[in-house]
């Protein structure tokens, strides 16, 4: 059992706080499009038109994440809408960061002429490795912990600025639970992204066992159900599943097709 005593405010300039979140939600960000950018140029792509496209990807990212979390917790909101505009005090659905961001990198790709799932599968490792460093804000901020645990591990905050619903109180640490997750699933795309597999079979990969994560572990969270007895986060999990499962049977199929002709 631990007890969090650092300020999620690393510094205030009147007014104006910085804040842990923001600084690594950007590192995160920053992290993720380099990965990106290396893994597009091995696989063909341009470097500077992927730079140049990621700022387009991370905004729709941006957008999607705050949408997902402002539906999730839309009684919150509809009290005072003007915090939907506040992202730097936390609040980014990670679903519905892969959901902008994919819909973003298909308009893209779709107007260059790029090979979509060659460009997804250049970016999973990357993806993965990045929701990996962000959930590190969440540790430090309190946001998206578990339910209240009497032990063996847990988390308690003492700031006042820690957005957990009460202070002192060990809740229990979801976000840790996911950055081993998504680190392991990271150091197993790397390992497979050389091997001669067709386009976007590495990316749907990522999708089923990220899916696969989220919806057990939002057993140990504190999210809101939504429908069904199951959470946002968990329902987007099993349409993620249904989508992905079916479309690795699919390539399979047809790679094997195509070996037998050849």
């Amino acid at each position: 059992m631990l007890k969090i005593t650092l300020d999620p405010i690393i510094f205030s300039i009147s007014h104006l706080h910085i804040r842990w979140y923001s600084l690594i939600v950007l590192t995160a960000i920053s992290v993720g499009v380099w990965l990106l950018a290396r893994e597009a140029t091995r696989k063909g792509f341009n470097k500077d038109e992927i730079y140049d496209s990621a700022v387009w990807i991370i905004l729709g990212g941006l957008l999607g994440a705050r949408l997902f979390h402002i539906l999730d917790h839309w009684s919150e909101f509809a009290v005072n809408p003007i915090r939907m505009l506040y992202i730097w005090e936390g609040g980014l659905a990670i679903w519905g960061g892969v959901a902008g961001g994919l819909v973003v990198a298909a308009i893209l790709a779709w107007r260059k002429g790029w090979r979509l799932p060659r460009l997804l599968d250049a970016a999973a490792p990357g993806v993965v490795l990045a929701q990996a460093i962000g959930r590190v804000a969440c540790v430090i901020t309190g946001d998206a912990m578990g339910k209240p645990t009497n032990g063996p591990f847990g988390f308690a905050y003492t700031s006042p600025n820690a957005m957990v619903p009460q202070l002192g109180v060990y809740y229990t640490p979801m976000p840790v639970y996911e950055i081993i997750s998504n680190l392991a699933i990271f150091i197993l795309l790397w390992q497979l992204r050389k091997r001669n597999w067709p386009d976007g079979l590495l990316f749907l990969n990522y999708l089923i066992l990220y899916s696969v994560e989220r919806f057990f572990l939002a057993f140990t969270s504190a999210y809101q159900i939504m429908a069904f007895g199951l959470t946002q986060s968990q329902i987007v999990a099993l349409i993620s599943l249904a989508v992905a499962i079916p479309l690795v049977a699919r390539t399979l199929v047809l790679r094997q097709r195509s070996i037998a002709t050849n």
